[in-house]
């Protein structure tokens, strides 16, 4: 069959017919561009069109164009066909459908293919909310947004031969337009290559340079690891930035993520030591631009899954707004464990924020929004009971809502002394009055006992006489006659005295006793006979000794 003679058949069937005129069952062929849809402007296109293995001949319709458009011989196999276009141009942006013919007839017309030229505008931005990393079963947005005027966004997807999403713009109050495309809930063939383009409100197959690729990854279910900064989560401009990512799974490699990122930095995890493994991202030197919410992931080698996210580390770039606030405390610098403290953050700029460090800390700074007192803006942490974790030096910043992430110079510093609690020290006073009270008491006693020990001692060596049922004092004058007393008794001539046994064994060291000079007990001791037995003895006084026994 001539090539005029196939032509004349494709156009009345797409002229004169319009509707294809189908005997049998014939399918409607599938019709797709080889490298995707949307095309850059002066690349070559491969349009291909799929039927079925009976198929003679294959017709292409271009959208303007007079029908057919190509026509194309059939080729092994003949389930197929291919039409080029040589370089792609404004004029060859329309919307395209192929058709087959086979013995039983012609078949229904595809699909509609759209093509779309590419290289017009500069690029716009493509983000994932909340991160490129989604847990399988989730759901991720992917946000493409640009300052220009755009009437609508493209999505695609590496490989996928289909136009995958297509939007229009929503224009924002700052001055951005933006499209938001839903994925999920994720699945592994989520996974892939994305890239958005910008399209002219008035021709929307003429579109931009492609945005950055952003890579969309289905995370597993092993343990998420950690992120930290070496620096802390503020560093100031100019400063060297390293993030390191750390796990107690033997991950193979680590990626790092900045939230509204455009790609994921990876690290290979070379050496694990004693089952920890780490991986080191230094970002440079510090700029405004390193402002921002990162999380990183955990993988291996042989999988193209990664963990969930770890948790979220801000980091904070001081010294991006020109003001220095100031920072002061009530109800001062020293106080006691257990006492109510508030430290004040003020400026006389217009802050919507203040944010209050610890030097040496990891832990990300307290944030309060600000109040207007006193013709300042200012905001008071406070720190109440303060215990002596509270010790340490403090700064304070400030910072706008519209860019969180960036904060002012940092105020002086403030040393906070925290001291042991007042109560502790009345307890202290106390406990000290106490035990020189007990000392004092225990050396009284001592002192006691030294003097009745010594009094014992005495009394049993040189007891001392004393009338009986009569106590006498320790007058000197009662003394000297008791010792006059003794004298003369000791100077009898050829007798001796004796005491009472019961007397004495009655002294008790803490009471005073007598032993009585008995005239039953003195006996005269001489040499001549006593006299007769009837005789009565004379009446002789009676001599008593009183012994002081202390």
């Amino acid at each position: 069959m001539t090539p005029t003679l196939r032509a004349l058949l494709c156009l009345g069937l797409s002229v004169g017919l319009r509707t294809p005129v189908q005997t049998g069952p014939l399918p409607k062929p599938t019709i797709w561009a080889e490298a995707g849809p949307v095309i850059p402007s002066g690349s070559p296109v491969t349009i291909w069109c799929q039927g079925t293995p009976q198929a003679e001949e294959y017709c292409l319709d271009k959208e303007g164009s007079p029908a057919p458009w190509k026509i194309q011989e059939l080729l092994e196999p003949k389930d197929r066909a291919k039409f080029s276009i040589t370089r792609m141009t404004e004029q060859d942006v329309r919307r395209y459908r192929c058709y087959y013919r086979s013995p039983a007839g012609w078949s229904e017309r595809s699909d509609l293919l759209h093509l779309v030229v590419t290289g017009s505008y500069s690029k716009p931005s493509l983000s994932a909310l909340p991160s490129p990393v989604v847990t399988s079963g989730g759901n991720v947005t992917l946000q493409c947004g640009s300052g220009q005027g755009f009437g609508r966004f493209i999505l695609t997807k590496e490989g996928d031969h289909r136009l995958s999403w297509a939007l229009d713009s929503q224009p924002q109050l700052s001055g951005q337009f933006l499209a938001l495309f839903p994925v999920g809930p994720m699945t592994p063939s989520h996974r892939g290559t994305f890239r958005c383009y910008g399209c002219s409100r008035y021709s929307p197959q003429v579109c931009s340079y492609p945005s950055d690729t952003l890579k969309l990854l289905v995370s597993g279910e092993s343990g998420k690891p950690s992120l930290l900064s070496q620096q802390g989560p503020i560093v100031a401009s100019g400063q060297s930035l390293t993030l390191q990512c750390r796990s107690d799974v033997g991950y193979d490699r680590f990626a790092l993520h900045k939230e509204g990122g455009r790609d994921l930095p990876q690290s290979l995890v070379l050496q694990p030591q004693a089952g920890l493994s780490q991986a080191h991202f230094p970002l440079g030197s510090v700029s405004s631009s390193h402002g921002g919410r990162y999380r990183c992931y955990g993988g291996y080698n042989l999988s193209s899954e990664w963990s969930a996210p770890s948790d979220p580390l801000d980091i904070l770039v001081a010294g991006q707004l020109s003001d220095t606030p100031s920072l002061s405390v009530q109800p001062g610098p020293r106080v006691a464990s257990g006492e109510n403290v508030t430290l004040r953050c003020q400026s006389q700029s217009q802050r919507d924020t203040f944010l209050l460090s610890k030097e040496g800390a990891a832990d990300p700074p307290l944030r309060l929004r600000s109040k207007y007192r006193a013709q300042q803006f200012q905001a008071e942490f406070s720190m109440s009971p303060v215990t002596s974790a509270h010790r340490g030096t403090y700064r304070c910043y400030s910072s706008k809502s519209s860019s969180p992430f960036l904060l002012s110079h940092p105020s002086e510093p403030l040393e906070l002394l925290v001291s042991g609690p007042k109560w502790n020290m009345n307890i202290l006073i106390g406990v000290s009055v106490a035990l020189v009270l007990l000392l004092s008491l225990l050396l009284f006693l001592l002192l006691r006992h030294r003097r009745q020990s010594k009094g014992r001692m005495s009394g049993t060596t040189h007891p001392e006489p004393k009338d009986r049922g009569q106590q006498i004092s320790s007058s000197p004058a009662v003394d000297a006659q008791e010792e006059h007393l003794y004298a003369a008794m000791k100077d009898l001539p050829g007798e001796s005295v004796e005491l009472d046994p019961q007397a004495a064994a009655s002294n008790t060291p803490q009471d005073v006793t007598y032993a009585h000079l008995n005239p039953s007990t003195l006996r005269r001791k001489t040499c001549a006979p006593p006299s007769s037995p009837s005789e009565e003895p004379t009446d002789e006084p009676s001599v008593y000794a009183a012994l002081a026994i202390h």
